[in-house]
């Protein structure tokens, strides 16, 4: 059986590739660009390093900065009306995954318009929009090398997943120094966030010997330098480790898929406006737990390459080691639970039915290794809820 392996055109990788970005855009043709960021780029003086970069080769580059955290369809409306104003002959998506994610929807939505819930999964989006080159600032998401995007439809309180490869950037620069102010609590976030990626492009039955190999480089890098990140961000090393890593994850799971962690993530985030990352970090323990039945080799194997497990003990051993060091680990890097993130309870329990359905109409739950009823994910979330539970709903 083959598998088709998508990726970037091009992808720069290092401390100061950034400088080769004339370049690839000389390479793609891309002679007016629009970039694609937040305010807090702007703040950072990225946006204005990025120009400067251009000047050298008399390219002028607009800025669309109004971007949000977990982008929504009103939050890309102005980039889009400026997109159809203008010629603009490519895009540099600079900045985390929000400001990459939409990027991917205004350069899709830009020049073939409609609403995003028109694209939304399981329509493959194989249309070619405006060229993407992502520059991504954090290392977690991965965006820079995913044919998906995620934008919130606010009138449903709905994330939509968009999959097919006109989102796919053409081309990514990944340059960590970029990453060494991140403050801890992305980083944390962030990679967590990469961390599950890897660990669910690993344990997806869509899984083939080429993601395997991408997931299990990502958790070798992420799993030794993810606490040094977040507790000395001025590493280097570690910084660097980490970047690769998000990027590594991010080839898996698109060649892959993500799973049950991904697709009770989404609602949290949509109702209840928590970070991606954060709410992957808030399920990734329990949801580990609830799997392993399903699939004790492959955790096995995430322990293993996490460096908290060897070769020398059997897989029961590996994935204690792992489900004590992912719990362990949310409390070092201090990922809160919802309560203490300061949802309401009576809030939680009035929206389990809808998360719940959101989740499943994903089709991400159906990826993981072991598929919840509805019974179990409504006591899924019900754990989520203080953390102080553990998985422990009985075997199918």
């Amino acid at each position: 059986m083959s598998h088709s392996i998508l990726l970037p055109r091009t992808m720069e990788i290092g401390r100061d590739a950034c400088q080769k970005l004339p370049e690839i855009l000389a390479s793609l043709g891309v002679k007016k660009p629009l970039i694609i960021t937040d305010e807090m780029m702007v703040k950072l003086g990225y946006v204005d390093n990025v120009q400067t970069i251009l000047k050298k080769v008399n390219i002028t580059a607009d800025v669309f900065s109004d971007t949000v955290p977990e982008p929504t369809e009103s939050s890309i409306e102005a980039g889009v009306s400026q997109v159809k104003a203008q010629d603009y002959d490519g895009l540099i998506a600079l900045g985390g995954g929000s400001p990459i994610d939409s990027a991917k929807a205004i350069s899709i939505l830009g020049k073939f318009g409609g609403v995003i819930r028109d694209y939304k999964f399981p329509r493959q989006v194989d249309e070619t929009g405006l060229p993407i080159i992502a520059i991504p600032t954090t290392a977690g998401t991965g965006s820079e090398v995913t044919r998906l995007t995620i934008i919130t439809d606010e009138a449903n309180n709905e994330k939509l997943l968009c999959v097919g490869m006109g989102f796919m950037p053409i081309a990514a620069i990944i340059d960590y120094s970029l990453t060494m102010s991140v403050p801890p609590r992305t980083t944390a976030d962030t990679g967590i966030d990469a961390m599950t990626h890897a660990i669910e492009a690993y344990i997806s039955p869509k899984r083939n010997a080429y993601s395997d190999q991408q997931a299990l480089a990502a958790l070798r890098l992420i799993g030794p330098n993810i606490q040094t990140a977040y507790h000395n961000g001025k590493d280097e090393i570690a910084r660097e480790a980490m970047m690769l890593g998000s990027t590594l994850a991010g080839i898996a799971f698109c060649n892959s898929s993500v799973a049950l962690v991904h697709g009770m993530s989404r609602p949290i985030g949509a109702f209840f406006h928590v970070p991606h990352g954060l709410s992957n970090a808030m399920l990734l323990p329990t949801i580990t737990e609830f799997g392993i039945s399903s699939a004790p080799d492959r955790y096995a194997d995430c322990a293993r390459a996490l460096g908290i497990s060897d070769h020398s003990e059997s897989d029961d051993q590996a994935n204690a080691s792992l489900v004590k060091y992912l719990k362990s680990l949310n409390k070092e890097l201090q990922v809160p639970t919802l309560a203490e993130f300061g949802v309401q309870k009576a809030d939680f329990d009035a929206l389990i039915d809808t998360m719940c359905e959101q989740a499943f109409a994903s089709g991400s739950p159906n990826n993981n290794p072991r598929i919840p009823s509805l019974e179990e994910m409504i006591q899924l979330y019900t754990l989520l809820w203080d953390g102080h539970s553990t998985a422990d709903v009985s075997p199918s």
